[in-house]
C-alpha cells in the first residue's frame, strides 16, 4: 500500500468531490524574485522590471509578471493537489481579475471539482479542481482550473466517486 505523506500526495481515492484545500504557507513575492523571473523567462516589458516606466502607468508601481504569479500559486497547491501524480493535464479558465506588486503576499486555496477513472488507463485517474489565489488583503489576484493524472490506490476498484 502507498503511503500518502506529504511526500508522495494523494491517490484517486484520496480525493473527494467539493473538498477544500487551504495551501500553506503563504509567499511573500520579492522584486528580486519579480526581476530574476521575468528576465530568465525573456520577457522584455519595462512594467515589470523598470520603475520609472511603470509610475507612468495606471499602476504606478511595477507589477509582478503573472507567469510568476501563475507558477507560485500553482507551486503552492502542488502538496495537496498534485504530489502524486503522473502528469499535469492542462490548465483551463486562468484569469488575473487583479494585479500583484511586489511585496505583495499571494496565498492559495483549491476546490475538487471532479474526478474519474482514466478511460485510457483504468489504473489511473483525472481530478479536476479550481484554484484560486488571494492577497494579504484577501483579493483575488489569480483563478484557474487544473487537471492532473494520479494513480488509483486500487485499480481493481473502477467507480469514480
Amino acid at each position: 500500500m502507498v503511503s500518502n505523506s506529504a511526500s508522495t500526495g494523494r491517490l484517486f481515492e484520496d480525493f473527494n468531490i467539493g473538498e477544500d484545500y487551504r495551501h500553506w504557507p503563504g509567499r511573500t513575492v520579492s522584486e528580486t524574485d519579480n526581476t530574476w523571473f521575468t528576465l530568465l523567462t525573456m520577457n522584455t516589458h519595462p512594467l515589470h522590471f523598470d520603475q520609472e516606466y511603470a509610475a507612468s502607468t495606471r499602476f504606478g508601481r511595477p507589477l509582478v509578471n503573472s507567469c510568476l504569479t501563475l507558477s507560485i500559486v500553482v507551486g503552492m497547491s502542488v502538496r495537496d493537489m498534485s504530489q502524486g501524480a503522473i502528469a499535469n493535464l492542462g490548465f483551463e479558465n486562468i484569469e488575473l481579475p487583479a494585479p500583484v506588486y511586489n511585496g505583495d503576499t499571494l496565498y492559495a486555496a483549491s476546490t475538487v471539482l471532479e474526478k474519474r477513472v482514466s478511460r485510457s488507463d483504468p489504473r489511473q485517474g483525472i481530478v479536476r479542481f479550481r484554484t484560486i489565489g488571494t492577497n494579504q488583503d484577501d483579493i483575488v489576484v489569480l483563478r484557474l482550473v487544473r487537471a492532473v493524472l494520479v494513480p488509483l490506490r486500487d485499480p481493481s476498484v473502477t467507480t469514480d466517486g
